[in-house]
């Protein structure tokens, strides 16, 4: 639509070669391929160095430059409301490498860059601990977004699971791109590659290791699983591997012979002996079907194996209705 290095370039024309120079690095308009995979803006000290001033007499020289450039923004009025009709459409708010891209592809984001800087009416926030680098318009718009922000975090920290945009807009009375807009600046709140947003930290959203990967094969599986089948289901893991890292983390109970569950699903670790001590311990006497019925509920074990620890009479005694007990010490 726009040739913006040619734009670029034009306003920068009559501008002393010194000043013009320390621009052209400073947004590094010199090559087309100036996005993504081009050059990167100068910092003010390698500037210094190349010119031998300092750090602020190039900052002093680049400020009062674009000045000078901005005196000469009616001439391309058009481009500045093509910016602001972009904005517009994802609630006057973008997260910066989202706008860059969308008006200047991979070669014009220098360019696209620049020009932002010269109408003030474009209003940049740099990165922080709670959000990604941004541009706007209307400075209630940042406002609404970290109410939005903030309310949706409290939220997830309850739900304590990922939602998609869908299950989120529910919430909130916003349009899906303003929405969207919105959750991409935040740092603190994430989306994975299932399209789901959560907190950051959240092994759905951002898993680290093999014992993150193998946490979010059982949550999608939603069942005990031996250690062999979640070692197929991560790509490039090592069975041992895999194996190793279920017996040390304290979310993973053995269920069975090498198979394994989630404690979040109300399985208790301990041995076969220890489920049926708790049972007992929260119940009182059982008869011998109500403790196998108990206890398959949690162990994936042969009837047998339970009885035989039941007749351990080092922790079980039968009372004179036949009922199963603990052997007080």
């Amino acid at each position: 639509m726009f040739n913006y290095q040619k734009i670029c370039l034009d306003l920068l024309k009559d501008l002393p070669q010194k000043q013009k120079e320390i621009i052209l690095r400073r947004f590094a308009l010199s090559t087309l391929a100036s996005g993504e995979d081009g050059i990167k803006r100068a910092t003010l000290e390698s500037i210094g160095r190349d010119f031998s001033i300092t750090r602020e007499r190039v900052r002093q020289i680049e400020e009062d430059g674009l000045e000078k450039v901005k005196q000469k923004n009616n001439k391309y009025q058009k481009i500045f409301q093509y910016f602001k009709k972009h904005l517009k459409k994802f609630g006057d708010l973008r997260r910066e490498d989202k706008l860059l891209g969308e008006l200047g592809g991979k070669i014009w984001q220098n360019q696209i860059y620049f020009l932002l800087n010269l109408d003030p009416v474009f209003k940049r926030y740099g990165e922080s601990d709670d959000f990604y680098s941004l541009w706007l318009t209307n400075p209630s718009s940042f406002r609404k977004a970290k109410e939005i922000l903030n309310s949706l975090h409290k939220k997830l920290g309850e739900i304590k699971k990922p939602l998609a945009l869908k299950e989120i807009s529910a919430f909130f009375s916003l349009k899906n791109s303003v929405l969207e807009s919105f959750l991409e600046i935040s740092q603190k709140i994430q989306k994975n590659k299932e399209g789901f947003y959560g907190l950051k930290d959240w092994p759905e959203i951002h898993p680290k290791g093999v014992k993150d990967m193998a946490y979010l094969v059982f949550k999608k599986i939603k069942g005990p699983l031996h250690f062999t089948q979640v070692a197929k289901l991560i790509e490039g893991s090592l069975v041992q591997t895999v194996h190793n890292e279920l017996i040390r983390d304290s979310r993973f109970v053995l269920v069975g012979r090498g198979v394994y569950a989630l404690k979040e699903w109300g399985y208790e670790p301990g041995q076969v002996k220890d489920i049926i001590l708790k049972v007992l311990k929260e119940t009182g006497p059982l008869s011998k079907e109500r403790i196998l019925e108990e206890v398959l509920k949690q162990r994936l074990v042969k009837e047998n194996t339970i009885l035989l620890n039941l007749s351990n009479r080092k922790y079980f005694l039968r009372d004179s209705q036949g009922k199963y007990l603990v052997r007080e010490a």
